[in-house]
């Protein structure tokens, strides 16, 4: 057996133990923020339900959607998965208020760090805050590595900053270099009222689609390491960027949580190859498949952060829509989407529960 495999199995070992021992998950988050008198409630616990007053707002009405996740434009024919609505187990979640949104976030600056996970969702927070005010004056910049949108009545800006790893990728002669202990590029992130961070969905890829030639951990440079290793040794020094540079009286800090793909049909129980032509949720209080290794990974460094982050834990309410991909009805994007999300849709509910953090 490799070294590599042994060390990737040891930390699988390791977390899980903690995850036991320590009864961590979505708990102790929500167990911090109730402790300071926000919430009373497990909110990542629950079902989905038909909600007839769903979507809260049509694509053709939205002009911040990126063709991958324009479904309804691009041909899918059924409809049933944008009536679907999260309903916790011991507590109601508040209907979205994008005006109250605005009103509360007056003046402020909102930034989402990380992959397109991070793309899909604050587009959706975009069109959502859009449909509550629609006659309001809004900007809208699109840029590779910093886009925006403004809510010019209100002064809020939702800027996205496009990196996939969270950690710095570098070029240097040998090629690109993933630091696995380097965030340079986190003096963009300085200064918001807000900060969304998310990371994992590149970190498995390889060969044309990987984003780095050669990973460097501290002084070693080598060609790849265990990815789920890698995913740790990263998000620890983001952990430790959080704990130096941002000051939780002034900025509010949250993860987004790992997004589930859904191309392995036997991971929810069904002889179907992948997403595609999936049309309703699953039912029942558990996923087949179970909790996903680096989900676990992003528990165990967040227990050990010292700056309050909130965790928007959408694995689990994330894995039962097996329904809500792009799947084939994904523009120009090639192949079977079974990794973002339709469009209306799956996003518009992690930003239900963002808004309810923030006032519950």
């Amino acid at each position: 057996m490799s070294s590599l495999l042994l060390q990737s199995i040891t930390l699988v070992i390791v977390i899980s133990l903690f995850l036991q021992t320590e009864t961590v998950k979505a708990e102790f988050v929500v167990k911090n923020v109730s402790s300071r008198g926000k919430m009373s409630c497990n909110l990542f616990q629950g079902k989905w339900v038909i909600d007839t007053s769903f979507p809260l707002y049509q694509s053709s009405s939205c002009p911040f959607i990126d063709p991958e996740f324009d479904c309804q434009k691009y041909g899918r024919p059924d409809k049933e998965y944008l009536k679907y609505a999260w309903k916790p187990d011991s507590c109601n979640l508040p209907r979205f208020d994008g005006k109250d949104f605005l009103k509360r976030w007056l003046g402020k600056k909102i930034m989402f760090v990380g992959d397109s996970l991070s793309l899909n969702m604050w587009e959706s927070l975009a069109c959502m805050l859009h449909s509550s005010v629609p006659n309001a004056t809004t900007s809208f910049t699109r840029k590779e590595a910093i886009s925006s949108v403004t809510f010019q009545d209100y002064g809020v800006t939702l800027f996205l900053y496009r990196t996939p790893y969270l950690v710095d990728i570098v070029r240097e002669n040998i090629g690109r270099v993933l630091k696995l202990d380097s965030i340079q590029q986190g003096e963009a992130w300085k200064g918001m009222d807000m900060l969304i961070f998310n990371s994992w969905h590149w970190w498995t890829h390889k060969g044309k689609s990987q984003g780095w030639d050669y990973v460097q951990d501290g002084s070693k440079v080598s060609k790849d390491m265990d990815r789920l290793m890698a995913f740790y040794k990263g998000l620890t020094t983001w952990a430790r960027w959080v704990d130096q540079n941002v000051d939780s009286s002034k900025t509010k800090v949250f993860f987004q949580g790992i997004s589930p793909t859904h191309y392995i049909g036997k991971e929810w129980g069904s002889s179907t190859r992948n997403c595609n032509s999936e049309q309703v949720p699953l039912s029942g209080s558990t996923y087949p498949a179970g909790l996903p290794a680096s989900a676990m990974v992003v528990n165990k460094v967040l227990t050990r952060i010292k700056t309050p982050v909130y965790l928007l834990d959408i694995t689990f309410l994330s894995q039962l829509r097996k329904d809500a991909h792009p799947s084939a009805y994904s523009g120009e994007h090639p192949g079977v989407d079974c990794s973002h999300w339709c469009l209306p849709g799956l996003p518009d509910t992690w930003n239900q529960l963002l808004y309810a953090a923030l006032i519950m």
